[in-house]
Protein backbone atom coordinates (compact mmCIF):
# COMPACT_ATOMS: atom_id res chain seq x y z
CA UNK A 1 0.00 0.00 0.00
CA UNK A 2 1.09 3.63 -0.63
CA UNK A 3 0.77 5.93 2.22
CA UNK A 4 0.74 10.28 1.51
CA UNK A 5 1.84 11.54 4.75
CA UNK A 6 -0.49 14.08 6.13
CA UNK A 7 1.08 15.13 9.81
CA UNK A 8 4.87 14.45 10.46
CA UNK A 9 5.34 14.17 14.57
CA UNK A 10 8.67 15.91 15.88
CA UNK A 11 9.76 14.50 19.68
CA UNK A 12 12.99 15.15 21.25
CA UNK A 13 13.68 11.15 21.25
CA UNK A 14 14.71 12.04 17.84
CA UNK A 15 17.77 13.86 18.82
CA UNK A 16 19.15 9.97 20.03
CA UNK A 17 18.73 8.51 16.99
CA UNK A 18 21.09 10.70 15.29
CA UNK A 19 23.85 9.89 17.78
CA UNK A 20 25.65 6.05 17.08
CA UNK A 21 25.80 5.69 21.31
CA UNK A 22 24.68 2.85 23.24
CA UNK A 23 20.76 3.52 23.63
CA UNK A 24 17.24 1.07 22.95
CA UNK A 25 16.81 1.70 19.76
CA UNK A 26 19.47 1.36 16.94
CA UNK A 27 20.47 4.94 14.96
CA UNK A 28 19.25 5.71 11.83
CA UNK A 29 21.97 4.78 9.59
CA UNK A 30 23.50 8.19 7.42
CA UNK A 31 21.18 8.33 4.10
CA UNK A 32 18.57 6.47 6.23
CA UNK A 33 14.77 7.77 6.25
CA UNK A 34 14.41 9.84 9.30
CA UNK A 35 12.58 8.35 12.38
CA UNK A 36 9.11 10.13 13.17
CA UNK A 37 5.58 9.25 13.87
CA UNK A 38 3.34 10.11 11.21
CA UNK A 39 -0.74 10.36 10.47
CA UNK A 40 -0.93 9.36 6.89
CA UNK A 41 -3.82 8.72 4.11
CA UNK A 42 -3.53 5.61 2.07
CA UNK A 43 -4.04 6.60 -1.22
CA UNK A 44 -3.39 2.38 -3.21
CA UNK A 45 -3.97 -0.30 -1.50
CA UNK A 46 -3.30 -4.00 -2.11
CA UNK A 47 -4.23 -5.06 1.39
CA UNK A 48 -7.51 -6.11 2.12
CA UNK A 49 -7.22 -4.88 5.69
CA UNK A 50 -6.76 -1.32 4.40
CA UNK A 51 -8.61 0.58 2.09
CA UNK A 52 -7.58 3.75 -0.27
CA UNK A 53 -8.67 7.08 1.93
CA UNK A 54 -7.60 4.80 5.38
CA UNK A 55 -6.22 7.57 7.66
CA UNK A 56 -3.36 5.29 9.69
CA UNK A 57 -0.85 6.01 12.48
CA UNK A 58 2.54 5.12 11.13
CA UNK A 59 6.01 5.54 10.83
CA UNK A 60 6.63 6.74 8.01
CA UNK A 61 9.15 9.31 8.84
CA UNK A 62 10.56 12.54 6.92
CA UNK A 63 9.68 11.73 3.90
CA UNK A 64 5.78 12.70 2.44
CA UNK A 65 5.22 9.47 1.03
CA UNK A 66 5.89 5.85 2.00
CA UNK A 67 5.23 2.24 0.83
CA UNK A 68 4.09 -0.35 3.63
CA UNK A 69 2.85 -3.62 3.62
CA UNK A 70 0.42 -2.99 6.51
CA UNK A 71 2.38 -4.14 9.68
CA UNK A 72 3.05 -1.99 12.54
CA UNK A 73 0.21 0.28 11.14
CA UNK A 74 -3.45 1.40 13.30
CA UNK A 75 -6.57 2.88 11.40
CA UNK A 76 -7.50 6.37 13.41
CA UNK A 77 -11.43 6.66 14.74
CA UNK A 78 -11.96 10.35 13.53
CA UNK A 79 -14.77 10.64 15.76
CA UNK A 80 -11.91 10.32 19.31
CA UNK A 81 -10.72 14.04 17.97
CA UNK A 82 -8.51 15.64 15.10
CA UNK A 83 -6.28 13.08 12.99
CA UNK A 84 -3.43 15.64 14.33
CA UNK A 85 -3.83 14.27 18.39
CA UNK A 86 -2.90 11.05 16.65
CA UNK A 87 0.50 11.66 17.31
CA UNK A 88 -0.39 14.22 20.53
CA UNK A 89 -2.60 14.06 23.38
CA UNK A 90 -3.89 11.00 21.80
CA UNK A 91 -0.81 9.36 20.62
CA UNK A 92 2.53 8.57 21.68
CA UNK A 93 2.90 11.84 24.07
CA UNK A 94 -0.02 11.36 25.69
CA UNK A 95 0.57 8.01 26.61
CA UNK A 96 3.90 8.67 27.69
CA UNK A 97 2.46 11.42 30.38
CA UNK A 98 -0.39 8.94 31.18
CA UNK A 99 1.99 6.35 32.01
CA UNK A 100 4.71 7.28 33.22
CA UNK A 101 2.96 9.61 36.00
CA UNK A 102 0.14 6.76 36.83
CA UNK A 103 2.59 3.52 36.60
CA UNK A 104 5.70 4.98 37.98
CA UNK A 105 4.85 8.54 39.83
CA UNK A 106 1.79 6.71 41.41
CA UNK A 107 0.09 10.82 42.25
CA UNK A 108 -2.09 10.52 45.57
CA UNK A 109 -4.43 13.26 46.41
CA UNK A 110 -2.97 16.44 48.17
CA UNK A 111 0.61 16.05 47.00
CA UNK A 112 2.97 18.06 44.84
CA UNK A 113 3.61 16.94 41.52
CA UNK A 114 6.40 18.88 39.29
CA UNK A 115 7.19 18.97 35.67
CA UNK A 116 9.24 20.28 33.76
CA UNK A 117 8.50 22.05 29.93
CA UNK A 118 5.02 22.17 31.30
CA UNK A 119 3.81 23.64 28.17
CA UNK A 120 4.76 20.74 25.67
CA UNK A 121 3.28 17.73 24.40
CA UNK A 122 4.20 15.36 27.61
CA UNK A 123 4.51 17.52 30.39
CA UNK A 124 1.11 19.84 29.45
CA UNK A 125 -0.75 16.67 29.98
CA UNK A 126 1.22 15.00 33.27
CA UNK A 127 -0.18 18.45 34.83
CA UNK A 128 -3.59 18.35 34.34
CA UNK A 129 -3.89 14.13 34.74
CA UNK A 130 -2.10 15.09 37.99
CA UNK A 131 -5.04 18.06 38.54
CA UNK A 132 -7.79 14.90 37.92
CA UNK A 133 -6.24 12.76 40.07
CA UNK A 134 -6.25 15.74 43.31
CA UNK A 135 -2.56 16.55 43.12
CA UNK A 136 -0.66 19.89 43.34
CA UNK A 137 0.65 20.59 39.94
CA UNK A 138 3.39 22.93 39.62
CA UNK A 139 4.70 23.79 35.96
CA UNK A 140 8.27 24.81 34.52
CA UNK A 141 8.58 25.79 31.29
CA UNK A 142 10.26 28.64 29.09
CA UNK A 143 9.14 32.58 29.22
CA UNK A 144 6.29 34.45 30.41
CA UNK A 145 3.92 33.38 27.74
CA UNK A 146 4.50 29.33 28.20
CA UNK A 147 3.78 29.76 32.52
CA UNK A 148 0.59 32.23 31.90
CA UNK A 149 -0.86 29.06 29.72
CA UNK A 150 0.15 26.64 32.00
CA UNK A 151 -1.19 29.06 34.86
CA UNK A 152 -3.75 30.41 33.60
CA UNK A 153 -5.19 28.04 30.52
CA UNK A 154 -4.28 24.08 31.76
CA UNK A 155 -5.45 24.91 35.04
CA UNK A 156 -1.90 23.69 37.38
CA UNK A 157 -1.33 25.29 40.85
CA UNK A 158 1.86 27.69 39.73
CA UNK A 159 4.46 27.40 36.75
CA UNK A 160 7.78 28.90 37.21
CA UNK A 161 10.37 30.37 34.34
CA UNK A 162 13.49 28.02 34.17
CA UNK A 163 15.24 31.04 33.20
CA UNK A 164 14.89 32.99 36.15
CA UNK A 165 17.69 32.83 38.16
CA UNK A 166 15.80 32.96 41.17
CA UNK A 167 14.13 29.33 39.79
CA UNK A 168 15.36 27.48 43.39
CA UNK A 169 14.67 29.51 45.91
CA UNK A 170 10.56 29.86 43.87
CA UNK A 171 10.50 26.33 43.87
CA UNK A 172 10.69 25.73 47.48
CA UNK A 173 8.26 28.62 47.79
CA UNK A 174 6.41 26.72 45.62
CA UNK A 175 6.42 23.69 47.16
CA UNK A 176 6.56 24.20 50.70
CA UNK A 177 5.46 20.67 51.74
CA UNK A 178 8.20 19.31 49.60
CA UNK A 179 8.07 17.67 46.21
CA UNK A 180 6.35 13.78 45.90
CA UNK A 181 6.69 13.11 42.28
CA UNK A 182 9.10 14.92 39.72
CA UNK A 183 8.25 13.67 36.18
CA UNK A 184 11.83 14.58 34.68
CA UNK A 185 11.78 15.35 30.98
CA UNK A 186 14.62 17.96 31.09
CA UNK A 187 17.47 17.73 33.14
CA UNK A 188 20.33 20.06 33.58
CA UNK A 189 19.53 23.17 35.67
CA UNK A 190 16.01 22.15 36.08
CA UNK A 191 16.65 18.92 37.95
CA UNK A 192 19.26 20.33 40.14
CA UNK A 193 16.66 22.46 41.28
CA UNK A 194 13.95 20.28 41.95
CA UNK A 195 16.30 17.54 43.57
CA UNK A 196 16.76 18.62 46.96
CA UNK A 197 12.85 19.34 47.28
CA UNK A 198 12.20 15.68 46.81
CA UNK A 199 10.35 14.07 50.08
CA UNK A 200 11.22 10.70 51.13
CA UNK A 201 9.88 8.16 49.12
CA UNK A 202 9.21 10.63 46.59
CA UNK A 203 8.85 8.79 42.71
CA UNK A 204 10.37 10.52 39.85
CA UNK A 205 9.49 8.98 36.10
CA UNK A 206 12.01 9.47 33.43
CA UNK A 207 11.29 9.68 29.98
CA UNK A 208 13.73 12.37 28.67
CA UNK A 209 16.61 14.59 29.39
CA UNK A 210 16.25 17.49 26.21
CA UNK A 211 19.29 19.52 28.14
CA UNK A 212 21.09 16.68 28.23
CA UNK A 213 21.12 15.90 24.06
CA UNK A 214 23.49 18.36 23.06
CA UNK A 215 25.93 17.46 25.98
CA UNK A 216 28.92 14.99 24.66
CA UNK A 217 30.68 15.44 28.12
CA UNK A 218 31.73 12.07 29.79
CA UNK A 219 32.60 13.03 33.42
CA UNK A 220 30.22 12.89 35.80
CA UNK A 221 28.81 15.91 36.90
CA UNK A 222 29.96 17.57 40.50
CA UNK A 223 26.61 16.72 42.02
CA UNK A 224 26.53 13.05 41.44
CA UNK A 225 27.84 11.53 44.46
CA UNK A 226 24.92 13.42 46.49
CA UNK A 227 22.40 12.69 44.65
CA UNK A 228 23.26 8.73 44.90
CA UNK A 229 23.32 9.34 48.67
CA UNK A 230 20.17 11.27 48.77
CA UNK A 231 18.45 8.30 46.63
CA UNK A 232 19.46 6.15 49.57
CA UNK A 233 18.37 8.47 53.09
CA UNK A 234 15.45 9.29 51.14
CA UNK A 235 14.20 6.08 49.71
CA UNK A 236 13.80 7.83 46.00
CA UNK A 237 12.14 5.69 43.42
CA UNK A 238 13.66 7.68 39.96
CA UNK A 239 12.88 4.77 36.91
CA UNK A 240 13.53 5.21 32.83
CA UNK A 241 10.85 4.39 30.62
CA UNK A 242 9.63 3.70 27.40
CA UNK A 243 6.30 4.37 26.54
CA UNK A 244 6.11 0.77 24.85
CA UNK A 245 7.16 -0.52 28.50
CA UNK A 246 3.27 0.11 28.68
CA UNK A 247 1.65 -1.18 25.35
CA UNK A 248 -0.74 -3.41 27.49
CA UNK A 249 -2.01 0.43 29.00
CA UNK A 250 -2.94 1.27 25.68
CA UNK A 251 -7.00 0.83 25.75
CA UNK A 252 -6.80 2.43 29.06
CA UNK A 253 -5.21 5.42 28.04
CA UNK A 254 -7.29 5.83 24.77
CA UNK A 255 -10.95 5.59 27.13
CA UNK A 256 -9.37 7.88 29.64
CA UNK A 257 -7.87 10.24 27.73
CA UNK A 258 -10.21 10.83 24.87
CA UNK A 259 -12.89 11.46 27.67
CA UNK A 260 -10.32 13.64 29.72
CA UNK A 261 -10.17 15.72 26.49
CA UNK A 262 -14.03 15.66 25.34
CA UNK A 263 -15.12 16.70 29.01
CA UNK A 264 -12.20 19.46 28.57
CA UNK A 265 -10.38 18.19 31.45
CA UNK A 266 -7.30 18.07 29.26
CA UNK A 267 -6.03 20.70 26.82
CA UNK A 268 -3.87 20.47 24.58
CA UNK A 269 -1.69 22.97 22.27
CA UNK A 270 -0.41 22.42 18.86
CA UNK A 271 2.79 24.32 17.03
CA UNK A 272 2.61 23.57 13.76
CA UNK A 273 4.94 24.35 10.49
CA UNK A 274 4.33 23.96 7.11
CA UNK A 275 5.70 21.74 4.82
CA UNK A 276 7.97 18.87 4.82
CA UNK A 277 11.00 21.15 4.20
CA UNK A 278 10.37 22.88 7.38
CA UNK A 279 10.86 20.34 9.28
CA UNK A 280 14.91 20.76 10.33
CA UNK A 281 14.41 24.06 11.24
CA UNK A 282 11.71 22.84 13.46
CA UNK A 283 13.12 20.13 14.81
CA UNK A 284 16.39 21.94 15.85
CA UNK A 285 13.76 24.74 17.39
CA UNK A 286 12.18 21.95 19.87
CA UNK A 287 15.66 21.32 21.20
CA UNK A 288 16.10 24.65 21.77
CA UNK A 289 12.26 24.90 23.53
CA UNK A 290 11.04 27.60 20.75
CA UNK A 291 7.83 25.56 19.87
CA UNK A 292 4.50 26.40 22.09
CA UNK A 293 2.99 23.07 22.74
CA UNK A 294 3.17 19.61 20.47
CA UNK A 295 5.64 20.32 17.63
CA UNK A 296 3.98 19.32 14.43
CA UNK A 297 4.56 19.74 10.63
CA UNK A 298 1.80 19.78 7.95
CA UNK A 299 3.34 17.48 4.94
CA UNK A 300 0.09 17.55 3.38
CA UNK A 301 -3.80 18.34 3.24
CA UNK A 302 -6.03 15.75 4.91
CA UNK A 303 -7.16 14.33 1.81
CA UNK A 304 -5.82 14.51 -1.26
Amino acid sequence: MLLRTIWLSLDPYMRGRMSDGPSYAAPVPIGGVMEGGTVSEVIASNNPAFAKGDIVLSRAGWQTHAVSDGKGLNKIDPKLGSISTAVGVLGMPGMTAYTGLLDIGKPQAGETVVVAAASGAVGSAVGQIAKIKGARAIGIAGGKDKCDYVRNELGFDDCLDHRDPELAAKLKQACPKGIDVYFENVGGAVFEAVFPLLNAFARMPVCGLIAEYNNFGETSPKWAGKMMRAVLTKRLTIRGFIVSDFAARHGDFLRDMSQWVREGKVKHKEFVTEGLDSAPAAFMGLLKGANFGKQLVRVGPDKA
